[in-house]
């Protein structure tokens, strides 16, 4: 192949990689295309989406937090806010089980990047070649081949047999000298949980499994995969093992400090293919959050895909602390000592930005929660991003052979 053919080659690989994931705009689903049009409508529904705050709105909102935070909580309680935060969440746990919040249903449809290609609806496959196409209308050669994925899958499938593997954002070739395959081989002669499986995935936070039990449910046709959970609470991975649905073939739930950075996680760096990161930095100290983002990096394969979900400034959340309950700017105890920051989405850029990682999606996720009953209106809001680790080393090493790259939807 020469220099032209590679740079045209690569050229398809990002176009084909960055469709899925460049959007800020948020999905329609699931609740992504309620739209209050009519203001005297407001309470024939729960949730209201895309909600836009008026710059009065914004004003009364900082006004609120800047009142609330005016009183600090004291220095001493501050450092046993964070010396026992372990202890605060497992009395949560202790006392909430695992009916305090409900299954994550929503998980899949907001991240379909959870699952490997070969597991995404119909609906999410026939998506993924659809914004192939759109890349550009006139290239026939790339609308053909981004609607023969499924039979290009099986093909390298039937060429390559135990050494074809394909993840969210490549399908790795079967060259054994690439460095990165070499990391990976040498790791599976180490056993591990989840040593033999081709797709891993980890969520940090697990809590009592409200994510993990509707992952496993998608995963359950997929014995290749494989799924690590981790809480620093130990009471949260009782419950996670004690579920009815907690199978060690396919899950390793376990307690960590991902706070802790000499603490090591119970399978080599560089093997995972997704993150899910789903309200749980907020409950970090804030100058602890980047160092345990760069940890997270550092575990992703190059590719692999780092998922975000948490508190965004002025949530309604935010607004209701009264005062003496402010540790530090936009960071809050609770009553029950766990503890709440709250995002801008130009903090969420930097901090994943300085770990190493590409920005595929960082957004802003304003709803209206309304209360029928009691005829309470609350904003909420919410970050959401997207973040993956870099292919260059991929894209630079193997340019003449690699397999081109496949988005996974």
């Amino acid at each position: 192949m020469n220099a032209i053919q590679r740079l045209w080659a690569s050229s398809l690989r990002k176009r084909r990689m960055w469709v899925r994931f460049q959007s800020n705009d948020r999905p329609a689903v699931p609740l992504g295309s309620r739209i209050l049009a009519d203001p005297a409508k407001v309470y024939e529904h729960n949730m209201w989406d895309h909600m836009e705050w008026s710059q009065e709105e914004e004003e009364a909102a900082r006004e609120k937090t800047t009142e609330n935070s005016s009183v600090r909580v004291q220095l001493e309680d501050q450092v046993k806010y964070e010396n026992q935060a372990s202890k605060y969440w497992n009395n949560f746990y202790e006392i909430h089980k695992n009916k305090f919040f409900k299954d994550r249903n929503w998980l899949l449809r907001e991240f379909p990047e959870i699952l490997p290609v070969g597991l995404q609806t119909k609906e999410e496959k026939e998506k993924m070649s659809w914004d192939c196409v759109k890349t550009d209308p006139t290239d026939s050669f790339l609308k053909t081949d981004c609607l023969a994925v499924p039979k290009r899958i099986e093909s390298y499938k039937n060429d390559f047999g135990d050494n074809f593997t394909y993840s969210q954002s490549k399908i790795r070739s079967s060259d054994s000298q690439h460095p990165n395959k070499k990391k990976e081989e040498a790791a599976k002669t180490k056993l591990f949980p989840g040593s033999c499986a081709t797709f891993r995935i980890l969520e940090v936070g697990c809590g009592a499994g409200n994510s993990v039990f509707p992952i496993l449910n998608a995963l359950k046709n997929a014995p290749e995969t494989f799924l690590y959970c981790c809480d620093f609470a130990s009471e949260a991975v009782e419950l996670v093992k004690s579920h009815s649905s907690y199978s060690p073939a396919q899950c390793s739930a376990f307690v960590h400090d991902v706070c802790d950075d000499g603490l090591s996680y119970p399978f080599p760096d560089g093997i995972l293919d997704v993150i899910l990161l789903v309200f749980v930095l907020s409950s970090i100290h804030p100058d602890r959050m980047q160092g345990v983002v760069n940890r997270l990096s550092k575990l992703l394969k190059p590719g692999g895909m780092l998922l975000f979900r948490d508190h965004g400034r002025y949530d309604f959340t935010q607004l209701r602390f009264k005062k003496g309950y402010c540790l530090s700017e936009n960071f809050y105890v609770r009553g029950d000592g766990t503890r709440a920051y709250f995002f801008t989405k130009g903090e969420v850029h930097n901090m994943f930005h300085q770990a190493g990682l590409d920005e595929k999606q960082n957004l802003v996720d304003r709803r209206l929660q309304v209360n029928r009953k009691k005829k309470v209106k609350m904003y909420r809001v919410w970050v959401q991003g997207k973040f993956q680790k870099p292919l260059h080393s991929f894209h630079h090493n193997h340019s003449d052979n690699c397999i081109p790259g496949i988005s996974a939807g």
